[in-house]
């Protein structure tokens, strides 16, 4: 049977994600909390690039915060230089360069600073600097045919490695502190409530972008053959076809999308660190994907919100034991919902209403119906 591009059970899902991110949170919420849900959402772009890796790919990724990392100091980059004006820094030692490098004794800026004093080159760099991260892991070990639980820790260890040397270059990077006091974007100031709003609004704008992307890969032939691939990698490439390029490229794509998310994040909160970039929150982007639904990109949104919104909720209340509440939601929901949010969705709750709403004396569907003894 040829697919379609959307089913209705996924055109509603679609619509339902949008009535609640355009209308229902910026109705139900103030300022402050829609920002923090804007935030949420820029961890959604890594979520759904890794339903793309490693729900379809088998690709299972713990190194995903030094992509969103990337991508949100390329822009913080650039947001650094704007607020860096001579007139702005004139008590400095040397006027013209960010705080920390002064604070540091550097006297000129970097070479490598210096393109970043472009937003189109910094939106370029946002999602080209990630990709060719990405392009060299992927390269170097899907052509050695690493995978599994290797590729995992390898990935990890690119984590740590990129935290220390940001940590470490403290007069080129803003050091444990990362990139902050970030004010303007091309004139407009990104600290008040309402350019918050308008940046939530954008950020939820690009993120169905990147979800009619991943939807567009699922459904094409690629998509088949990454599902494929992760169930029986050795009869695609007996086939005939290039499976560490169609790893490289995915990879490529999920580093992408977490780049986008990265950039936003930076803009919505106004700051990016190394806090950001390291072991611990890339393990958590990969909870967001599991509690959402490895195989389902919507159910990665809504992963991602649920987690975090746990998570922020689990800190104020209780915040001794936040960590334990956030472990134990992500069991429980591992344990009793093995395909997470959009299992719940599927198997229990999208049944009752098509049973709900379907004809009187209308057949029941294979899926309904009782087996032949």
């Amino acid at each position: 049977m040829k697919s379609t591009f959307l089913s209705r059970s996924e055109l509603i899902g679609f619509a339902i994600l949008a009535l609640i991110i355009f209308i229902a949170l910026p109705m139900a919420l103030d300022s402050f909390r829609l920002n923090l849900f804007g935030k949420y959402l820029t961890y959604a772009f890594v979520a759904v690039g890794l339903v793309l890796c490693w729900g379809a790919g088998g690709i299972l990724s713990l190194g995903q915060g030094v992509f969103f990392g990337l991508g949100g100091y390329c822009m913080a980059m650039f947001l650094k230089l704007e607020a860096s004006t001579p007139e702005n820094t004139s008590i400095q030692s040397t006027p013209g360069i960010p705080d920390f490098m002064d604070w540091n004794q550097l006297t000129e800026l970097p070479i490598w600073w210096q393109p970043f004093h472009s937003l189109a080159f910094s939106l370029f760099a946002v999602v080209a600097v990630p990709v060719f991260f990405a392009f060299i892991i992927g390269v170097a070990m899907f052509k050695r045919r690493v995978g599994g639980v290797y590729f995992a820790i390898i990935t990890q260890a690119f984590a740590a490695i990129l935290t220390i040397l940001i940590i470490g270059q403290q007069g080129y990077t803003g050091g444990v502190n990362g990139i902050t006091d970030l004010r303007t974007l091309l004139g407009w100031d990104i600290r008040t409530d309402e350019a918050k709003e308008v940046l939530y609004f954008v950020n939820g704008a690009l993120l169905f972008v990147v979800l009619f992307i991943a939807q567009f890969v699922r459904k094409s032939k690629l998509g088949r053959l990454l599902i494929a691939m992760r169930d029986q990698e050795d009869r695609v490439r007996f086939s005939g076809y290039d499976v560490a390029g169609f790893k490289i490229f995915i990879f490529c794509l999920g580093a992408a999308f977490a780049g986008i998310g990265g950039a936003m994040f930076t803009l919505q909160v106004g700051f990016m660190s190394p806090t950001l970039v390291g072991i611990v929150p890339s393990i958590e982007m990969v909870i967001f994907c599991a509690v959402g639904g490895r195989l389902s990109i919507l159910g990665a949104v809504y992963g991602a919100l649920l987690v975090n919104w746990a998570k922020t909720s689990f800190s104020e209340s209780f915040p001794e034991l936040w960590l334990l509440g956030l472990g134990g939601l992500f069991i429980a929901v591992v344990m009793l919902f093995p395909n997470g949010l959009a299992g719940i969705w599927s198997q229990h709750i999208e049944p009752r209403l098509k049973a709900l709403f379907a004809p009187r004396g209308a057949p029941k569907s294979a899926s309904q119906s009782t087996p032949a003894e």
